[in-house]
């Protein structure tokens, strides 16, 4: 199994894909999600309160995605010392997403974008080929669509008003952006 996520990876990587991802230096696109309650939640709301450090994941099934968000609730403390505010946001139905958020003890958004209608719009989502099909947790359960699209795993810190800083977008979904350097972002931001 390891081997087919190996090549699967490959695939992606070569197909340039990454590439597509929203950059340093533009607009980052507004949206309102349902957070695990069902409230919803504005990203340029949450910016007219400072920076907001943004991540796609893509599911509770997700090891990787499971170590990130226990490494960001780490580092909360510290993004919220720097004025800043976290949200994460997955393709997963709100009842996933709540899953997700007491299983980890989250103390941040968890945001669900079903469809992968925001992660479209921030440049992330690829469909699963057949062969990780076969081999992927039961995307439709956790998602609430047949689509076997997920979203690259991506970070974004983006200024208050509306600049996106720091952008990471990496198709291998095992790679993650490091705390440190998102709060080394978020440093700059204070010192501008």
């Amino acid at each position: 199994m390891l081997a087919t996520f190996d090549r699967e990876i490959e695939a992606l990587v070569r197909s340039g894909i990454a590439a597509s991802g929203l950059r340093a230096g533009v607009l980052a696109p507004d949206f309102t999600l349902p957070n695990v309650d069902g409230r919803p939640v504005t990203l340029y709301a949450l910016l007219a309160q400072g920076p907001v450090v943004l991540t796609f994941y893509r599911g509770e099934w997700c090891p990787y995605c499971n170590l990130q968000l226990r490494a960001y609730q780490a580092g909360l403390p510290q993004i919220r010392e720097l004025g800043a505010r976290l949200v994460a946001v997955s393709p997963q139905t709100p009842d996933n997403s709540l899953t997700t958020a007491e299983k980890k003890g989250l103390t941040f958004p968890v945001l669900s974008d079903a469809g992968n209608a925001v992660a479209r719009r921030y440049g992330l989502v690829f469909s699963l080929s057949q062969t990780l099909r076969a081999v992927s947790a039961d995307l439709p359960a956790y998602n609430g669509d047949d689509s076997w699209e997920l979203p690259m795993p991506g970070t974004f810190v983006i200024a208050p008003d509306g600049t996106v800083q720091l952008a990471f977008v990496d198709v291998d979904w095992t790679r993650r952006l490091e705390p440190a350097a998102i709060l080394d972002a978020l440093r700059q931001l204070a010192n501008h």
